[in-house]
């Protein structure tokens, strides 16, 4: 199983997921034209993709959809609450009702010869969800979007190689930032985003032997850093009470509008 991002950050995010013979698309937050040029990066056309599953309805993670889904009749996965919020989306325009697949946090969704679990996330959305993706063995997590987390999430994200995860901002960055306060207010809350410490407290939690690589994503543009995020999120689990360091393990930090590093899990 393979996972790469195509782009990440808070002007658009799309990530791809696969084995040998399945093709997922997680989020699709940019052009059609610039996810399609990704795929081509990877040696992969829309054609090849079995289906898009959406996190939540906010157009840096659905700015696409309406384009490639009527170029491509792609299976779109996503809750019944998302799927509402996409329909109410004008910027998206018209989707074949077709298309939409509705799946259930908590509840396995097969594709092929890959299973997805929706997880619910606290995010200021209609019925946001992360997902953990299996093949045999092997498993990977993507989770971005989440304004805390709680034994809930830390259960879910158990016993994964790779796990991709939000650092969305430097709350220091963030304070005295341009953002207006209510912006900064509705980050910093319980439904907003995942700052650098945060990622690293809540890595501390997953880290396990086998964990191969931690990929960081979902940074803000005005309000961190690759470098700040990758330093912070070392140092956090370095001074976190579990037996591990900050350098155990690959970090890698997701590129904002490229194709970033292809991880794969051995």
């Amino acid at each position: 199983m393979r996972l790469c991002s195509i782009a990440s950050g808070s002007s658009g995010n799309c990530v791809y997921v696969g084995s040998d013979t399945t093709h997922l698309l997680i989020d699709v937050g940019i052009s059609g034209k610039r996810t399609e040029a990704g795929l081509k990066e990877l040696g992969l056309k829309m054609s090849d993709i079995d289906g898009i599953f959406i996190t939540h309805e906010h157009a840096d993670h659905i700015s696409g959809l309406g384009v490639l889904s009527r170029k491509y009749g792609v299976p779109i996965y996503a809750t019944q609450g998302t799927i509402e919020g996409i329909r109410n989306t004008t910027s998206v325009g018209e989707i074949d009702e077709g298309l939409f697949q509705i799946i259930k946090p908590d509840e396995k969704c097969i594709v092929k010869d890959l299973s997805l679990y929706p997880m619910h996330t606290s995010h200021d959305a209609a019925d946001p969800v992360a997902y953990r993706i299996s093949h045999g063995s092997q498993k990977i997590g993507i989770i971005t979007d989440l304004g805390c987390y709680t034994d809930y999430t830390v259960e879910c994200l158990k016993d994964l190689d790779v796990l991709y995860l939000e650092a969305n901002h430097d709350v220091h960055m963030l304070q005295v930032g341009p953002y207006p306060y209510y912006l900064k207010q509705r980050i910093l809350g319980e439904r907003g985003h995942l700052s650098n410490e945060s990622a690293g407290k809540l890595l501390s939690r997953l880290l396990h032997d086998k964990l191969q690589a931690i990929v960081l994503g979902h940074l803000s543009k005005e309000n961190n850093l690759p470098e700040l995020a990758y330093e912070s999120v070392r140092v956090e689990v370095t001074m976190s009470d579990t037996k591990y360091d900050g350098n155990d393990f690959p970090l890698y930090v997701a590129k904002r509008s490229e194709v970033s590093d292809i991880i794969t899990v051995r």
